[in-house]
């Protein structure tokens, strides 16, 4: 981690202790740089011995509990951001997955933080059900006498902005918690409004000093530092190598294979993790909205709008912005009379400006606008096997709303404007919670029906790299689904390939429009519920990748009705069975 040199070169130390006392100086808050000069003083007026002093007992660090629901892993990365300031401020912060909370403990955690993801229509994230739900029950404990402050995270287009942190901050409320700092519920742009809740939160939960006493471990708090090192947020350049639609020119469908080179070599992904893309806006849908505004001839917004503003997401927040700039009264009567949820359904920020023409300015569109946030997809290789490269399945989203053509920003600025040599700006988005077993000879189950099958491509290379090394590999076994098997086969070789040399066990595919009735991955489930169940009860750990608001939960419901059937069991029994199996880490699941 890089800190200030806060000693100039020209003090009276080596190299190795000015880096000494940088570090301990570095995380130092005013009070402690004040005692440490106090005490040195006095030792000089001692004549070089330490001063006599009152014994004291030097005071506990402040326990602290944050807790975190995440599924895209923002609310864990702040987590992490809590924990770092909080020892620094005396604090001994102890960070939880809501994966992994047991609410019979919450009690007994004094202060607490909590960070939570909205998921969906409302919803947490998965590996938070549990727990959420526990929390939401009647058996909940009362929290009487426990400090909180809850930060929620969502996305102003979907209609339950922050949803699970507004529900989490009244029910802490419910049970008899007392609320230290103010809900913050942020959008996608959330990383500068969610540094200054911190440290505002942390200032409100911190004790009342006490007199010459500092509760702070400088060697741990630097090492605990060090150990939450992540990879730079920073984006890197890469160069597009590789740019090959994947489905057949028959198809209804297209789904880019991308191959990404970094110049100064990959970043340490594994297979599992995401890599997010910042894309540009359409030049076309930016050019109609200058030209809708009358600022056709702003060179600078056109920049800004093709690369940095959000001209696609259109929200209640955003039409209540655009009435705060303009003034508009009949957006004014559309919020007014509660229809603005339903009118911007399947609609853009161009038809904001089109049904309602009102004079805009630069600073108008920055203010009603969002920033372009990037987009994440999962890595579809494994460094083993393609060096210095990282490959994406991007599949192009297109559809047609209200008289316009639209399309995905990330997915057809790759398909439509991204060709070999290209070059796109990127940044790794490591996901500790979707990782291959430990033991490479543990068998994997992975699900994955269109673009989901993407990490499972890194999974089956890593596995073929780790046997090439001479390791015993487990066996795999996929689930792939998609329309049409003569033109929707995705890698359709590469997984022939990896059958003949056993780097692939065995492959179960259901393509929904090849006969009358639709066929899913969840009914090969269904259909292989019994080797499914022996599988799992012989150590195989079990993925999910793609669809969150069907696909995910049917193949849930689907493997546990196959243990409620091959074992005997009751309906709660099997889904307890399945959690188990999720709160082993044997049940990991990657959905958007």
């Amino acid at each position: 981690m890089s800190r200030f040199n806060l000693l100039p070169r020209s003090a009276p130390f080596g190299d190795s202790e000015r880096a000494s006392l940088d570090a301990v100086l570095a995380g130092a808050t005013a009070v402690q740089r004040a005692w440490l000069a106090g005490f040195l003083a006095g030792m000089d007026a001692a004549g070089g011995q330490p001063a006599a002093a009152p014994a004291a007992q030097p005071k506990a660090s402040e326990p602290l509990t944050v807790i975190y629901a995440s599924e895209s892993g923002n609310s864990e990365r702040l987590a992490s951001d809590v924990a770092k300031l909080a020892r620094k401020q005396g604090f001994k912060p102890k960070v939880v997955d809501f994966a992994d909370l047991d609410v019979a403990t919450l009690p007994r955690a004094g202060k607490l933080v909590a960070i939570a993801a909205t998921w969906g229509e409302g919803e947490p994230p998965a590996r938070a059900i549990r727990a959420y739900g526990d929390l939401m029950g009647d058996a909940a404990p009362r929290l009487d006498g426990m400090e909180f402050a809850v930060l929620a995270l969502g996305d102003t287009s979907y209609a339950e902005f922050c949803a699970t942190g507004k529900a989490l901050d009244a029910r802490f409320e419910a049970l008899g918690g007392r609320r230290a700092a103010a809900r913050a519920d942020l959008d996608l742009d959330f990383e500068t409004p969610a540094a200054d809740w911190i440290k505002a939160t942390l200032k409100a939960l911190a004790p009342a000093p006490a007199d010459n006493v500092v509760a702070v471990d400088f060697a741990r708090a630097a090492a605990a530092d060090d150990a939450d090192a992540e990879p730079s947020r920073d984006p890197v350049v890469v160069e597009v190598v590789e740019h090959v639609n994947l489905n057949s020119s028959r198809s209804d469908k297209e789904t880019i294979h991308l191959a990404l080179a970094f110049e100064d070599g990959a970043p340490a992904y594994e297979p599992g993790d995401s890599l997010e893309l910042y894309p540009e806006n359409d030049p076309a849908l930016v050019e109609e909205i200058l030209t809708a505004t009358g600022l056709s001839g702003d060179d600078a917004l056109r920049r800004a709008l093709l690369s940095e503003r959000d001209i696609t997401t259109l929200s209640t927040a955003t039409v209540e912005r655009f009435v705060t700039a303009t003034g508009h009264a009949d957006a004014r009567r559309l919020i007014e009379s509660g229809q603005a949820r339903a009118w911007i359904e399947g609609r853009h920020l161009i038809d904001l400006i089109e049904t309602y023409p009102a004079a805009l300015t630069a600073d108008h569109v920055a203010a009603i606008t969002r920033p372009l946030p990037p987009r994440a997809y999962s890595i579809a290789s494994s460094r083993r096997e393609v060096g210095d490269e990282v490959h994406l399945a991007i599949a192009a989203v297109r559809y047609e709303s209200h008289g316009r053509a639209r399309g995905g920003v990330a997915s057809t600025h790759v398909a439509d404007r991204m060709k070999d040599g290209a070059k796109l700006r990127v940044r790794l988005k490591p996901n500790r919670h979707f990782r291959l077993p430990a033991d490479p000879a543990t068998d994997i189950v992975m699900v994955g029906p269109g673009t989901g099958v993407a990490p499972f491509r890194a999974f089956v290379q890593e596995r073929r790299a780790v046997a090439a090394a001479g390791r015993t590999v487990g066996r795999s076994w996929l689930f792939f689904g998609d329309r049409r098997f003569t033109h929707d086969f995705l890698y359709q070789l590469e997984w022939q390939e990896a059958l003949e040399d056993g780097s692939l066990t065995r492959i179960d595919v259901a393509f929904s429009r090849d006969q009358p009735e639709k066929l899913y991955v969840q009914d090969r489930i269904d259909q292989h519920r019994k080797e499914l169940v022996a599988w799992l009860d012989g150590g195989a750990h079990l993925y999910v990748c793609g669809d969150a608001k069907a696909m995910a939960k049917d193949v849930r419901i689907a493997v546990t009705r196959a243990y409620a059937e091959v074992k005997g069991l009751s309906a709660d029994d099997a889904a307890a069975t399945v959690s188990a199996l999720e709160r082993a880490g044997r049940y990991q699941q990657d959905v958007y």
